[in-house]
């Protein structure tokens, strides 16, 4: 009963499969712009497209055509989703570039030393560009399964 409650969800359904294409997209993009497979970006916080914004985007507008923009959910997804879009192209974005400043910093500060050489995660946010692809992404997904199902 929980599961076809969960797939009668529509709204979370375009959310997940927004979030799943964002995710799946990074590896052939990612080859484009490096000429090198990495599949790891399949699991990657950053990179393009965001699957942060294209899932909170895909949720919230399919939350609004399929219950109404009037609706509070609605509203209460578009202040979720302007943190999330935020966040994700902000503070997690200049907390990567602090990082691959401090890898560099120790790089030079204890190269041959028997300290921990270990890597701060550099890839933690995303450029505003990667956010809009994601939003993107996101709108055309929840618009896509809104035309296929009304």
């Amino acid at each position: 009963m929980v599961w076809n409650e969960l797939l009668a969800n529509r709204p979370l359904l375009a959310g997940l499969l927004a979030l799943w294409l964002a995710q799946f997209l990074k590896v052939p993009i990612d080859y484009w712009v490096n000429r090198r497979w990495n599949w790891n970006m399949w699991f990657s916080m950053g990179g393009m497209p965001s699957s942060h914004a294209a899932l909170m985007v895909a949720t919230t507008l399919a939350v609004g055509l399929y219950h109404g923009f009037d609706h509070p959910v609605f509203a209460l997804g578009v202040a979720i989703t302007m943190i999330v879009l935020y966040d994700a192209a902000g503070v997690r974005r200049q907390a990567g570039v602090h990082a691959q400043k401090l890898n560099v910093l120790l790089q030079e500060l204890f190269s041959g030393q028997p300290l921990s050489q270990e890597r701060l995660k550099e890839m933690l946010g995303h450029t505003p560009r990667q956010v809009a692809v994601g939003s993107l992404l996101g709108a055309l997904i929840a618009l896509g399964m809104w035309w296929l199902w009304r």
